[in-house]
């Protein structure tokens, strides 16, 4: 069992220090061993799991048959485990569905969230922190002692036993902040968290997942291929991950909507669906899947709140595919 840490709320309105350190509470880990780990897990996700490297650690998706994301998460191997990082009400649907084809093969999916304590650190001096406290860190995945750092860009996931949680904390002179506060960089970075509310509604594209990586064209069979390659090589996807910022004065829920206002000033209509959101006060940054011709110039407003006012934010990457 983790230790419990004192985690303040991440004012959204304040400009960033110069490193943060925030709890993932939120995120839980699948472990799969065995004999036939790696040839299994890579039959069911989007990801190419056969070549994955020990300094390595991919974005992929689970699909259902119809290719619509049942998760999206990060992989990475440690010692003789492959593990699978999501949202824990993500991986708490998911896992049933790993393990029901699981049973054909020499292979064992865990539950694993308890076992380790995940630590964000963001910020321009969180490298040199990383590097000063753990020596000099690999492009992608570093192995320290008692678990590993992964990095992603300037953001970096400390994933360490719970046994070595309070030795972990005790090298942090300053708040551990909740996961708002990683939420809120990670939905600035574009990136494609799939929570279980949105489980087998989105084909990987429509959250941009091919944007960072996690969708392999060439790995062979796995659950939802044929809509996948479809959408790549056929076309026919009409929606993209965003993301937006502005204001709201009402709290943001999971039955929350987006309108987007209409031209010549008639009004709004539905828009699209929020993805991720964190809110603090009126403040809002929050990740959603809209018609992929929305114009960054669009102006959103979440539905039931004529005060709220949110814009477009340019994402960090291209989608333009090769």
């Amino acid at each position: 069992m983790t230790l419990t840490v004192s985690q303040p709320q991440w004012p959204l309105n304040e400009a960033q220090p110069a490193i943060v350190f925030s709890q993932l509470s939120h995120l839980g880990l699948i472990s799969v061993t065995g004999e036939q780990t790696r040839s299994f897990i890579h039959g069911q996700v989007t990801t190419d799991i056969t070549s994955l490297t020990d300094d390595q650690w991919r974005w992929g998706a689970h699909c259902d048959p119809k290719g619509k994301m049942l998760a999206s998460f990060r992989t990475f191997a440690h010692q003789d485990a492959l593990l699978m990082m999501m949202p824990r009400d993500t991986l708490a649907l998911d896992l049933p569905q790993l393990q029901k084809y699981a049973v054909f093969s020499k292979a064992e999916l865990v539950d694993a969230s308890e076992d380790w304590f995940l630590l964000g650190v963001t910020g321009e001096q969180a490298s040199a922190w990383l590097s000063q406290t753990f020596g000099e860190l690999n492009a992608e995945l570093t192995t320290i002692p008692a678990g590993v750092i992964l990095r992603d860009g300037e953001r970096y996931i400390i994933a360490v036993k719970a046994e070595a949680q309070a030795e972990l904390v005790t090298k942090i002179d300053q708040p551990i902040y909740d996961a708002g506060a990683w939420q809120a960089v990670e939905i600035a970075a574009g990136l494609p968290n799939v929570y279980a509310r949105h489980q087998s509604q989105f084909v990987p594209q429509m959250c941009n997942l091919q944007a960072v990586d996690g969708i392999s064209f060439t790995k062979g069979c796995y659950m939802g291929q044929e809509t996948v390659a479809r959408m790549k090589y056929r076309g026919g996807n009409k929606r993209a991950l965003y993301i937006a910022k502005g204001s709201a004065s009402v709290a943001i829920d999971a039955t929350s909507q987006l309108e987007i206002k209409l031209e010549d000033d008639e009004g709004y209509r539905r828009a699209g669906t929020i993805l991720e959101a964190v809110q603090r006060d009126d403040q809002l940054l929050l990740s959603a899947v809209l018609p992929n011709d929305t114009a960054l110039s669009a102006q959103l407003r979440v539905a039931g709140d004529e005060a709220s006012a949110l814009t477009l934010v340019p994402l960090p990457y291209s989608l333009d595919e090769e």
